[in-house]
């Protein structure tokens, strides 16, 4: 496919991509498909097949299991330092999860077989996809523990700083009903720790947005499970 796209930008987009050597590099970049994703936008349909994989920018993508009765419950989530479409590249056909665009903006997008024959290639990227795997694993295992053993303020200050991380800017367009979804818990108990938070002076809330104003008092006051997670892939990028 032909692209336009400007090299340095993918490069300082997404982490994953700018970790490549130049010719594994290069031989990505014809294929890559800038796309704006909106809030709420389904990536994938649960059970659906995986056709495209999507190298988020400064979207943010939520993987999100959903119960028989339409209940629902994030278990891991992509920003700027990975990629959607794991399930693809090691041999299923389609999603087990919904995946929704969680935080709206950009995504480079490339045909999920063509990102598998570069995977066979056996370069640099299939080293980095396994071990950003293992860091998935790791970031969904913490969630299952979290989620089942943490109070709801711990839980949303880890959720919080991850997509503090990755979007990179203090303005969080999200609303208290989203928030609930992806902590399955109700609106109302959302709210009343989103006070407490802003009581405390950590956030400021607005209609659609959360302001982040004290990121360290957010780090002092989510669970371990925050500093573990964020340890696993950093490592995977060296930088630690």
């Amino acid at each position: 496919m032909p692209t336009t796209l400007n090299p340095v930008s993918i490069r300082t987009g997404n982490r994953m991509l700018a970790a490549l050597p130049e010719d594994e590099f290069r031989r990505l970049v014809p294929h890559l498909e800038e796309v704006k994703l909106s809030s709420g936008q389904v990536i994938y349909e649960q059970a659906a097949p995986i056709i495209y994989a999507y190298f988020p920018m400064d979207a943010i993508i939520s993987t999100v299991h959903v119960m028989s009765d339409g209940t629902s419950i994030e278990v891991s989530l992509v920003g700027q330092e990975g990629v959607t479409g794991l399930s693809a590249l090691l041999g299923a056909n389609e999603a087990f999860n919904e995946w929704i665009a969680q935080v709206p903006g950009t995504a480079l997008r490339i045909d999920v077989q063509r990102l598998q024959d570069e995977f066979n290639r056996s370069g640099r990227l299939q080293r980095l996809l396994l071990l950003y795997t293992h860091a998935v694993i790791k970031q969904m295992s913490q969630s299952v523990a979290c989620n089942r053993l943490h109070h709801i303020e711990q839980r949303l200050c880890r959720w919080l700083l991850m997509i503090h991380d990755r979007v990179q800017r203090d303005d969080l367009r999200i609303t208290h009903e989203f928030v609930a979804r992806m902590l399955g818990v109700r609106r109302a108990g959302v709210t009343e720790a989103l006070g407490v938070l802003q009581h405390a002076g950590m956030i400021n809330l607005a209609r659609g947005q959360v302001t982040v104003l004290d990121r360290q008092g957010l780090e002092t006051a989510a669970c371990e499970c925050y500093q573990l997670v964020k340890e696993e892939f950093d490592n995977l990028y060296g930088d630690r």
